[in-house]
């Protein structure tokens, strides 16, 4: 009798301790799981995981540059326009503009694209400046001796992106020494393409005195152009890439009637 006890004793103290083992495997993996899941903050709160330049000032710059653009491209490629039409609460420039009757217009932006990649570089030169000093500081609090000296800025519209590269140059001295004496930021947008379209419309808006938007709809399938006429003769042109959103408007003001007419 002594014997079954103490076997059945043993048994349920087996059975036990294997409950146990089970329990602290399980809670090992899911210990290793969520170890796993938040390395990547753990690493970053304790200094790690540290952005190199280049990635640190397209994170810094990107969202101002897409807003640069953004204003840009709703206001006919100027920051501030001088000559413009007012529509929905928006300074439209004219790019092709006469104000007489009768007449064809004359193209005021005979580069557009030159001229908006001006105004971008001149528009994103203080955020730039802010960009590079957080940089810098933040080597610097991670203990690296920083060299940093400004150079040029460049902004170019290509094909499906706009590129704007910064001939700086960085040095990181640690242990080791890097380099780095370029920084580009890329930011994915066709106003290249719609500036494109853009300057043909104005071509035909400064000969012809108006430029048929059905004609680029055929030829562009994802190419979205309104042309709105308004009481004094300008029109308003707002082209839109169905895919991606992206527009670009401009007025023009060419072969107006006089009120009445």
């Amino acid at each position: 009798m002594g014997k079954k006890r103490e076997d059945s004793f043993f048994s349920k103290n087996h059975r036990a301790q294997v409950t146990i083992f089970i329990i602290v495997a399980i809670v090992i993996v899911a210990l290793g799981i969520l170890i796993y899941l938040l390395y990547p903050k753990i690493e970053s709160s304790l200094g790690g995981g540290e952005e190199n330049p280049q990635t640190f000032m397209q994170n810094c710059l990107e969202e101002n540059i897409a807003e640069t653009v953004g204003i840009l491209s709703s206001q006919g490629g100027s920051m501030n326009p001088e000559n413009y039409f007012l529509y929905n609460n928006e300074k439209i420039e004219y790019l092709c503009y006469t104000n007489e009757n009768y007449k064809t217009c004359i193209i005021q932006q005979p580069a557009i694209k030159k001229h908006i990649e001006k105004e971008i570089e001149n528009a994103i030169k203080e955020e730039s400046i802010v960009c590079f000093n957080d940089m810098k500081e933040s080597y610097q609090n991670r203990g690296y001796e920083v060299q940093l000296s400004s150079g040029q800025t460049k902004v170019e519209l290509l094909p499906k992106r706009i590129v704007t590269t910064f001939s700086s140059t960085l040095t990181l001295r640690k242990t080791n020494t890097e380099r780095y004496e370029e920084f580009v930021i890329v930011l994915n947008n066709n106003l290249y393409e719609l500036t494109s379209i853009t300057e043909s419309i104005l071509d035909w808006e400064a000969s012809y005195g108006d430029a048929e938007t059905t004609t680029y709809m055929n030829y562009y399938h994802d190419l979205k152009v309104e042309k709105l006429k308004q009481t004094d003769g300008t029109k308003i042109y707002i082209l839109t890439d169905r895919n991606s959103g992206n527009k670009f408007q401009f007025a023009t003001r060419s072969v107006a009637w006089p009120a009445g007419y």
